[in-house]
């Protein structure tokens, strides 16, 4: 299986994304990622976007993961931080990888304990179409099935690569 690559996948997430915000009319939005491939993801679309001054917010959304108890904690566990107030305000959210859907719930409920969002969008680079919850990207860079014995692996941040890893 060939995997697309980020550096083809960026460009268009960051037109498709500049065209939803501009149709929402949404003229000043704060964009949080999640730690790690997130955060990487994050500041390759800003940089395409000609966004990559703005403050970009990062989330550990370990401590809000309903696995929390069976996986333990990451040892390179960092803070969230939020350089802006999100009260009211139109976030984009952005990840590297959908797959179930639970890292992107524990990131909402995450910004919800900060404040109440006027919006948020949801940006991921790739969608693994192994949803156990009902969450969507709003933009996506490709949507991928995989085997159940397959997984992606984002690398970086550079380059930022996309790796095909088979379980053990």
């Amino acid at each position: 299986m060939t995997l697309p690559q980020p550096h083809d996948l960026l460009p268009v997430m960051a037109q498709q994304l500049e065209a939803y915000l501009a149709e929402r009319q949404i003229e000043q939005p704060h964009f949080v990622s999640i730690q790690t491939g997130g955060v990487w993801v994050a500041n390759a679309l800003l940089a395409a976007m000609n966004r990559a001054d703005q403050p970009l917010g990062t989330l550990n959304v370990s401590f809000y993961r309903d696995d929390f108890s069976r996986k333990g904690l990451h040892p390179l566990v960092r803070p969230s931080q939020l350089p802006f107030d999100i009260e009211g305000q139109h976030l984009v959210l952005i990840d590297d990888v959908l797959m179930s859907g639970r890292t992107i719930r524990a990131a909402l409920n995450e910004l919800f304990d900060y404040g109440r969002p006027a919006s948020v969008t949801l940006v991921c680079l790739l969608d693994l179409n192994a949803r156990e919850l009902p969450i969507r990207p709003d933009i996506v860079g490709a949507t991928l099935t995989l085997p159940a014995a397959q997984r992606v692996k984002l690398t970086g941040p550079e380059p930022l690569a996309i790796e095909l890893r088979t379980l053990a």
